[in-house]
């Protein structure tokens, strides 16, 4: 409600008082040294607690929640590209051109701190699914971007976690991890799916350059200091 507040204000000095804005739709922008409120950094964080057995186990919100998420120094070379080049009280989205689940967030973290993800099973047995960490670079809304096997089936609709699945066992060729669901971490209104278009961006000479392994890396070395 506030993005959508800020976007209409600023446009609106612009058509009225002719000041130079610009609108930036940034997504989710994601780095070391995000906030510990931030699903990212929640999940980056305890992987580390858990590698040095200060945790036995993750605990997490909605899964099923899919974001377009950019590394922050990204978007930062987008601010500066926007300020030499966007044109006054034009509106630019800013974002990776791809999005992914929660669960894949987390599996893929697994995966960049040492544990080969082999399957994912619910705790209460219903659901199983077999190399989730498999890449997919299909199209899908127009777009070819690069995700998880268990990012597609959830896209469509042939997979989706509740509350009454208590949590994730993670297979890993090194144990077994168990992933706990807890009510409290859940939205009591979230965004299903967020996912960019930068064609605009793009046209200024914007090119997305980190991936999203490149954020999940730089989050779990900041937090190789167990003080964070």
């Amino acid at each position: 409600v506030s993005n959508v507040y800020a976007d209409y204000l600023v446009r609106n000095y612009h058509t009225c008082f002719g000041l130079k804005t610009v609108v930036s739709r940034g997504f989710n922008q994601e780095g070391a040294g995000r906030g510990r409120m931030f699903v990212t950094s929640v999940i980056t964080r305890q992987i580390m607690q858990y590698r040095r057995d200060e945790v036995d186990k993750l605990v997490i919100g909605n899964v099923n929640a899919f974001r377009d998420w950019s590394h922050v120094s990204d978007v930062v070379r987008g601010y500066c590209l926007l300020a030499e080049k966007a044109r006054y009280g034009d509106v630019y989205n800013q974002g990776s051109q791809r999005t992914n689940s929660v669960l894949s967030y987390l599996l893929l973290s697994l995966e960049c701190a040492g544990y080969t993800v082999e399957r994912i099973e619910t705790l209460n047995g219903g659901k199983v699914v077999h190399s989730p960490n498999e890449l997919d670079n299909s199209e899908m809304f127009g777009l070819r971007f690069e995700k998880t096997k268990v990012d597609r089936l959830m896209l469509e609709g042939k997979l989706e976690f509740q509350l009454s699945d208590i949590g994730i066992a993670v297979i890993t060729d090194k144990r077994k991890i168990i992933v706990e669901f807890d009510k409290e971490k859940f939205r009591p209104a979230d965004v299903p799916f967020l996912l960019s278009r930068t064609a605009k961006i793009e046209e200024l000479g914007f090119q997305v350059q980190k991936s999203l392994e490149d954020i999940i890396r730089d989050q779990l070395n900041y937090f190789l200091d167990p003080a964070r």
